[in-house]
């Protein structure tokens, strides 16, 4: 698809935005007349992308017994285990992994998918009973999305594919919800009639059935234990996971190095276990703005990576704003966005495969959870309850919904409940709790999915290893007391990682990733995103007042220096908005 959403504004340079088209499925009374038809029966419809030598073959494979076929997007990390277990020799299988799903399939149904260990959204038909299956991996790591009502159901991995059968009309709930979080949690898009599977489930064509066959729970184990036990045990899972999310030791591997507790682990572990050469990627943003070049160095000096660095301009965190939404499933606010598309496109001149350290603030309690532990002491001072809290602990639009909605969006959507409500007020400890939700919510539907769809856009492989689903299960076994008391965080990874990681490592202060959005749009963006967003035509018109909007983009009453975050949201939701138009 190809977009010229910015013709003949002098702020932009003509801008055209081509994505790869994927794979899409659909079920019901489908017609003849499409293009790329891969396999069809009387009821079910595959279109797979082609290419010169003809259509992308390995994102469909059909059981031997001929009885299902499947479809999707996979990477396991037991395949060798999963072969032995259907008694045929790893050496002697010339099949995909698409090819093993279908075998297993056959073999145990719905019951094999508890010993999938990997990231896969999936369909699978099944042709004998005209039974459609969608799964999707238990963390999230792939997304699947589908079309909830008419005579035909459109499923695909990204949700762009199925612009041609969805309406405009936007999910108000969702809006909200984005204007919040910075991100759509939970089933919901931003299209009435599209919907996301949700992680660890299986939704069932024709009746609308969903099971779940796996549950993020907490389950406290050895309480007695010291934390150096917890330590020894998560570093051994550690150790594992690192070595199975490797390329081959005949290919380079990069990793995206903040300098940071996560990215500095996941580097010390890969270069422990790696023999060809592993490359590192940090970023910066200019002379002007503080960064973090101090600590990723020293990693990297540590640990004998092939350095990387790149400065990210003001001009180009702009200039890529609207190809970075159009690769997006759901429009994600996190100013992260553009930098993780042009570090992406650097690493993929030197490797193939990249490694990240997302997941180890939900996994074993970052300081971002400390707002709302607060909260949880004092919330009789603050008159706040646990959801207000967790709202606000985003920082972002959750205390301007009265203003910035239109009356009518408001009234619409004032009352409607909230994705986090039944983890937020569950029987588990406080902060597993909030972990709980930060791994179901911001992790599937805005991490995971950005490094998924921002890699690929890179034509990299991209591999979360904090996220693996063995990582987070670990987590929830490991007492509270182990990941956050007080002011110390990650204890417990800390612990782990003590022997391979320099102490100015281990023990710095944890700042994050600031992107400077504050001073872009006080300095240099202010009047391209007056012209976006303040405009009649503007695709977000019919949903916001101006006047909050005049107000950030002249930062009147910014006490908190908040209101570039909140512009930064809208200019990324308004940019969606236009490429997605049809």
């Amino acid at each position: 698809m190809s977009f010229d959403i910015f013709k003949g504004r002098k702020s932009f340079k003509k801008s055209f935005i081509n994505t790869n088209p994927t794979w899409q499925v659909a079920w019901g009374e489908v017609g003849e007349n499409y293009e790329g038809i891969a396999w069809r029966d009387e009821k079910f419809l595959v279109i797979l992308p082609s290419t010169a030598s003809g259509f992308l073959a390995e994102k469909l494979a059909i059981s031997s017994g001929k009885q299902f076929v499947v479809v999707g997007d996979i990477w396991l990390t037991n395949q060798v285990q999963l072969l032995e277990q259907l008694g045929i020799e790893p050496d002697s299988f010339r099949g995909n992994y698409l090819q093993l799903v279908a075998e297993l399939w056959e073999r145990w149904g719905f019951e094999c998918l508890k010993q999938l260990v990997g990231m896969f959204a999936l369909v699978i038909w099944d042709r004998e009973k005209q039974v459609l299956q969608l799964i999707r991996d238990r963390i999230g790591s792939r997304t699947l999305y589908y079309t909830n009502s008419g005579a035909v159901r459109w499923i695909a991995p990204k949700l762009r594919t199925l612009s041609p059968y969805r309406s405009s009309d936007l999910d108000l709930v969702a809006l909200r919800d984005y204007l919040c979080c910075g991100f759509v949690p939970g089933e919901r898009t931003l299209w009435q009639n599209v919907r996301e599977l949700r992680p660890g489930t299986v939704l069932q064509f024709p009746n609308d059935k969903v099971q779940t066959y796996w549950q993020l729970q907490e389950q406290i184990t050895a309480i007695e234990q010291p934390l150096a036990w917890h330590g020894d045990r998560l570093r051994e899972l550690l150790n594992q996971v690192i070595q199975e999310y490797l390329p081959p030791q005949n290919e380079s591997v990069g990793i995206f190095l903040s300098g940071g507790l996560d990215s500095s682990s996941i580097t010390a572990l890969a270069a422990k276990f790696h023999n060809s050469p592993v490359h590192t990627f940090s970023i910066h943003f200019g002379s002007e703005c503080p960064n973090e070049l101090e600590f990723s160095s020293v990693v990297a000096s540590h640990c004998q990576t092939q350095h990387h660095i790149l400065e990210i301009t003001f001009e180009n965190m702009w200039k890529w704003l609207p190809e970075t939404m159009a690769y997006l499933d759901d429009p994600i606010g996190d100013p992260l966005t553009v930098p993780n598309l042009l570090v992406g496109q650097l690493a993929r001149e030197s490797v193939q495969v990249v490694l990240n350290g997302e997941g180890g603030d939900p996994c074993f309690g970052g300081p971002k959870n400390q707002p709302m532990l607060i909260n949880s002491l004092y919330g009789s001072v603050t008159n706040q309850n646990p959801l207000q809290a967790y709202l606000i602990s985003f920082q972002k639009c959750a205390a301007d919904l009265v203003q910035l909605l239109k009356p009518e969006v408001w009234t619409a959507v004032q009352t409607a409940s909230w994705v986090f409500e039944e983890d937020l007020y569950s029987q588990a400890s406080y902060l597993n709790r909030l972990m709980a939700i930060n791994i179901k919510f911001k992790g599937a539907d805005q991490i995971l999915t950005k490094v998924s769809n921002l890699t690929q856009a890179a034509n990299l492989q991209g591999r979360s290893p904090l996220f693996d689903q063995r990582v987070v299960d670990l987590s929830m076994k490991i007492p509270p007391e182990y990941k956050l008391s007080g002011v110390e965080e990650k204890a417990v990874l800390k612990q782990a990682i003590a022997d391979i990681l320099p102490d100015t490592i281990i023990h710095r202060p944890k700042s994050g990733m600031m992107v400077p959005v504050q001073l872009g749009f006080r300095k240099y963006w202010q009047r391209e995103a007056r012209d976006l967003l303040l405009s009649s035509n503007a695709a977000s018109a019919p949903y916001f007042n101006q006047l909050p909007l005049r107000n950030w983009l002249n930062y009147q009453g910014d006490t908190w220096s908040r209101y570039g975050v909140k512009l930064w949201l809208l200019v990324s939701l308004e940019i969606w908005l236009q490429v997605n138009q049809k």
